[in-house]
This record gives C-alpha cells, sequence and structure tokens, in this order.
C-alpha cells in the first residue's frame, strides 16, 4: 500500500494520499489549502484517484475538492448530512473500495455532525474527532460535547488497539498514533461519566 500524510495549508493540516500501489486505484483524504504537493505527487506515483474522502465539512478540510475533482475525476465521498457537494453519501457503517483497497465508515459527530472516521487497511483517518494526544473542537458551529463522549468513549476506544491513527492536524507530539497509544496517552480517552467528560471540556 501506499500511503503518503502531507502537512499542507496554513492550518497544520493532514492530507493524506491513499492506494493499493504506485499505478494503482486510491483515494485522497481531506484535500486542504495548498494541494499542490499532492497534486503533483499523484502525477508522480500515476495513483488513479477514485474518492476525495472528507471526514468532515469544515473548509480546511475541503478545500481542494474541487482540484483533485478536475484533475482525476473523482468521487467526493461525505457524511449524508454535510453540507457540501457530494457524490457518494455514506452513514455509519457503510463500506466501500477502492481496488483492492477495502474502507469502512464510523460516524463519530461532536466536532461536526457529519464528522467521520474511515478506517482501511489498519488505518484510521481520525479528521478533527481525535488528534494525537487531544480531541478536536466542540464549541465551533455544530458542535456538541455530550456527542463528542459518545463518539470518544464509545466508539473510538471499541476500535482495535493496533490501528494506527491519521489525524487531520499536525498537532501532536508525532504525526501518528495508534488507538492503544492514544487509549493509555490521550487524557482525552480517559474513563469519565458524561456529566464529568461535559465539565473537564468546560474547564
Amino acid at each position: 500500500m501506499l500511503l503518503q500524510q502531507f502537512n499542507i495549508g496554513p492550518y497544520q493540516n493532514f492530507t493524506y494520499l491513499v492506494a493499493e500501489a504506485k499505478g494503482g486505484e486510491g483515494v485522497v483524504i481531506d484535500p486542504s489549502y495548498g494541494i499542490e504537493p499532492v497534486l503533483a505527487a499523484i502525477d508522480e506515483s500515476s495513483v488513479k484517484v477514485r474518492f476525495i474522502l472528507n471526514t468532515h465539512s469544515h473548509r480546511d478540510h475541503v478545500a481542494g475538492n474541487d482540484e483533485v475533482k478536475a484533475r482525476t475525476g473523482a468521487k467526493v465521498v461525505a457524511h449524508a448530512v454535510a453540507p457540501l457537494h457530494q457524490d457518494v453519501s455514506v452513514s455509519d457503517g457503510d463500506a466501500f473500495d477502492s481496488g483492492r483497497l477495502k474502507f469502512r465508515v464510523v460516524h463519530t459527530p461532536g466536532h461536526t455532525k457529519d464528522s467521520v472516521l474511515y478506517i482501511f487497511e489498519g488505518q484510521v483517518a481520525t479528521g478533527d474527532t481525535l488528534f494525537v494526544g487531544e480531541c478536536g473542537r466542540t464549541d465551533l458551529p455544530g458542535g456538541d460535547p455530550s456527542e463528542m463522549y459518545d463518539s470518544l468513549l464509545g466508539r473510538v476506544v471499541k476500535l482495535d488497539d493496533g490501528l494506527v491513527v491519521l489525524p487531520g492536524h499536525d498537532y501532536g507530539v508525532t504525526p501518528t498514533s495508534t488507538i492503544g497509544r492514544e487509549k493509555k496517552e490521550n487524557y482525552t480517552l480517559q474513563p469519565r461519566t458524561r456529566e464529568q467528560f461535559l465539565k473537564f471540556l468546560k474547564e
């Protein structure tokens, strides 16, 4: 598998190019501002980009959608409630393929109503739901602390410990992590009641 992580744009966004191999089918995850290095990598690796996967609809995660689509003809994939153009609408539990790559969708509202994780080939693209050592904000439009509690402590902590975490921003001490490491080290994933979690987010 080909997996490239790009730190692009003014907000330390991570955009990912994923393919079954050079010259094979693949996807771009969360194309941000300043997408040119990703487009160059697509050309250099001769990847046939079939899908653009958006983890959520905030502008810094979708700014490059149109450019990638224009260059590759890829279809935009997003959660059904995402307020953006989508060629493929997904919901929790949906699965789809790109060549030999198999993707599964986990709906994780909290940062936004349309936030999702994409699990594939031992990796999980977490967008702004989970960062290395932190979680996404819940005080922006569409954010909901109680939904974030359900997503983090009801869904994320139940994922396989070996999954490699591919976050939406370069905010941590390392650019990637694992679910197992985050369960041990990420203070937002420590066991709490809902009431404790809501109080914790306000502190």
